[in-house]
């Protein structure tokens, strides 16, 4: 059985394969570098409103239209998560489009594109599992727990999707509870830190409105630099935290393997916002499996405690919104959090219901050993052709 201090957890562009340090680094330095970062994160958010507001209003309502269609939305999502291969980013945009001071994307185009985002994160750790593809025995223990995480996703989202078009019972929750919370979201501006932001944003506008003259091209510019703040910010955010908390990460989800599930999932939502990245957390899991440490049923709990810790980027994010809107992008916050806890109280309580996931994930791992070629195929159409097909037959109806 190799030893556990050999494994390596390969992780995508956004989280980024984590090393044990062999020697301890200041604290100080690397708590400074994420204030910082964070800093970098939220004038990124403000700036992508800024540039919302820029677009023609013709552009922003063909975009509307086009995810009024909630199948549609649910696709911009995964894509958009699948691309960047971090679903923080992606909520952290939507937060910031849904809270935009003018032309605001509409809440309810909005819910079904954080679902989206839900299911595109999971393909990091499908990712992670395929790199067991050559060694037939880990493969067949890594694939179900890395797949798990895609099966719960969509069971969630084929359920709970069609549950809100009816009642929209997760946007009347976060709508009652923002009522609550108060102006949540808007709190920065009116601390010192408003001021701040704004000289932090400043030089972009100003190379801005030097290079470009038309609105149109400001506003694409202002919303490309401000993409690329969030992400870079995020990017190094998970860096430098994944480094500093390594030891105690592994620590925490070896602990988790022998525990209860309520304490795994704890566990699983705790790492993952230390380590700001649900795929770290749940790619960690993988190589675990394949080596025959950890068990479907004991990894089933932690992704689900990483899937509920994710959605703290969108309350970063709502932090760093301002205007008429500010308390949009804290509901739509909490639209991702209710999401996610709706999800697991639905599938995990109730033991026939919890083992629908589990067996999917065995019958396709069952299926993905038989052949590499369906595997890749397989990957392919949960991330792509599935949802391109649901957005087909909603045109049709």
């Amino acid at each position: 059985m190799p030893d556990r201090r050999q494994l390596s957890f390969g992780v995508n562009s956004m989280d980024l394969a984590v090393k044990p340090d062999t020697h301890k680094s200041p604290v100080l330095p690397k708590l400074l570098a994420v204030f910082g970062l964070l800093f970098v994160f939220l004038v990124g958010v403000r700036g992508l409103g800024g540039g919302f507001r820029l677009l023609g209003e013709d552009l922003i309502q063909s975009f509307f239209t086009a995810t009024e269609n909630p199948f549609m939305g649910l696709l911009v999502g995964l894509l958009a998560t699948t691309v960047v291969q971090s679903s923080s980013v992606t909520t952290a945009m939507i937060v910031g489009l849904v809270a935009a001071p003018e032309n605001p994307l509409p809440l309810l185009n909005a819910v079904p594109m954080v679902m989206g985002a839900n299911i595109g994160t999971t393909v990091t750790a499908t990712i992670v599992a395929l790199g067991h593809i050559g060694r037939r025995e880990e493969f067949e223990r890594a694939f179900p727990v890395a797949i798990c995480h895609d099966v719960f996703n969509y069971l969630a989202v084929l359920v709970l999707l069609p549950l809100e078009l009816f009642t929209c019972f997760l946007q009347s929750t976060a709508g009652w509870l923002t009522g609550f919370l108060g102006n949540f979201g808007g709190f920065v501006y009116r601390s010192p830190l408003s001021t701040v932001l704004g000289l932090g944003l400043a030089p972009i506008s100003a190379v801005n409105e030097a290079l470009f003259t038309t609105e149109g091209s400001q506003a694409v510019f202002l919303i490309m630099v401000s993409g690329f703040l969030i992400f870079g910010a995020l990017f190094f955010i998970v860096k430098v935290m994944s480094g500093a908390v390594q030891s105690r990460v592994e620590s925490a989800v070896n602990k988790a393997l022998g525990v209860n599930a309520v304490v795994s999932i704890l566990i699983g939502v705790l790492v993952t916002i230390m380590v700001q990245s649900s795929s770290i957390t749940t790619s960690l899991l993988v190589p675990l499996a394949g080596a025959g440490l950890l068990r479907l049923e004991r990894a089933f709990p932690v992704t689900l405690g990483a899937n509920i810790g994710t959605t703290v980027t969108g309350f970063l994010a709502a932090m760093a919104v301002t205007g008429v809107n500010a308390t949009a992008g804290l509901q739509i916050a909490l639209v991702h959090l209710f999401f996610n806890l709706s999800g697991t109280l639905m599938i995990y309580p109730i033991p026939a219901v919890r083992n629908i996931p589990l067996r999917i994930s065995r019958r396709i791992s069952r299926l993905a050993v038989r052949s590499r070629r369906l595997t890749l195929v397989g990957v392919g159409l949960l991330f792509y052709g599935l949802p391109a097909l649901a957005v087909f037959f909603s045109r049709m109806l």
